[in-house]
């Protein structure tokens, strides 16, 4: 039973694979059908399309020469109104100048009529000549030279001369007070740059000396050093922070970490709080990122600076509050409302 029934799947599975042959043999041709149609449509849209594109540039240059033509026509109709309001300018100035219409001017002075020539060197008088507009219009010019040349008589130029001269002597004067002036001022410039100069030296050399001290008190065993980019020019110059943690060889502040780089800031603040100690000093959580060990070393700086100054330090560090005369805390009572909290630690010792 089990053999009869794998030969009858055996013919089963081999009219299936005839059948599939022949679906497979249809659908290649019909593959081969589609692939003709589709190179045909692609080749009859190419055609239309080069066809579209040269109707296309025909519209384009089509649409170029009429833009021209009705520039032309603009150009033509503005040269007329042109030359219209310019004959009409000419006239109203025949009236308004000579007093003559149009018409009497063009008959007694027109092209049509010879043109007189003044008399020569020796007096003589010359013939008219015809009327050749060339060279009218470079006598006209000549002539309008000649009279822009002479000016107009001003018969107030002394009274004008004088009162110029007065301004001149006056502005003479106001020019030597200013330069007498810019003078002073640049001696004043020279005087406070070299007074702050000398005050940010004096300052420089204070800042580096104890940032030196504090930071090898908080790195046992490192170096730090305050240095100028422009040794030369005080008034321009930058200060960079070298500093090299025991142990290791680098200077660079962004490659130092985050612990470090914060110690090495309060280094960078109590050295400035010692070279120009100040009455108070607000501290913001300063020691936040620090271990118990590099806590304890800025605590002790702490301790210095409070024997001349007043420290507010704001902090959740146990220790800090250790060592403070007193504290001040910000709760919020069971009805919302914040309240402060103080407490005196250790009493003033008198003076």
């Amino acid at each position: 039973a089990a053999a009869r029934r794998r030969a009858a799947e055996a013919r089963v599975a081999e009219a299936v694979g005839r059948g599939a042959a022949v679906v497979l043999r249809y659908l290649e041709q019909s593959l081969e059908l589609a692939a003709a149609e589709r190179d045909e449509v692609q080749e009859l849209r190419a055609s239309r399309e080069a066809a579209l594109a040269e109707e296309r540039a025909r519209v384009r240059e089509l649409s170029a020469e009429l833009d021209e033509i009705t520039s032309t026509v603009h150009r033509d109709e503005l040269a007329r109104a042109e030359h219209r309001m310019r004959v009409e300018a000419l006239e109203t100035k025949a009236l308004e100048e000579l007093g003559v219409d149009p018409t009497t001017l063009v008959e007694e002075y027109g092209p049509h009529l010879p043109v007189p020539v003044p008399p020569g060197e020796d007096g003589e008088p010359r013939e008219p000549v015809p009327y050749v507009r060339e060279q009218q219009l470079k006598r006209l010019k000549a002539a309008e030279r000649g009279l822009a040349a002479l000016g107009k008589v001003n018969p107030l130029a002394l009274e004008e001369f004088a009162a110029l001269e007065e301004r001149h002597a006056f502005l003479t004067e106001q020019l030597e007070d200013l330069k007498n002036t810019r003078r002073d001022l640049l001696d004043i410039v020279k005087e406070v740059d070299d007074r702050v100069q000398q005050v940010f030296a004096s300052a420089f050399e204070d800042t580096a000396r104890e940032f030196a001290d504090v930071f090898s008190r908080l790195f046992p065993g490192g170096e730090g050093k305050l240095v100028l980019t422009e040794p030369d020019d005080m008034l321009t110059t930058g200060i960079e922070v070298e500093a090299r943690p025991p142990g290791k060889k680098v200077k660079r502040l962004s490659l130092l970490s985050g612990g470090e780089r914060s110690l090495v800031a309060v280094a960078f603040l109590v050295a400035l709080f010692k070279a120009r100690p100040s009455p108070f000093y607000i501290l913001d959580e300063v020691e936040a990122a620090l271990d118990d060990t590099n806590l304890g070393r800025l605590l002790n700086i702490y301790e210095e600076l409070r024997e001349r100054s007043q420290l507010i330090v704001i902090t959740h560090q146990k220790r800090t509050m250790e060592i403070a005369d007193a504290l001040y805390g910000v709760s919020m009572r069971g009805d919302g409302v914040t309240a402060v909290i103080s407490q005196r630690i250790r009493e003033s010792e008198p003076v």
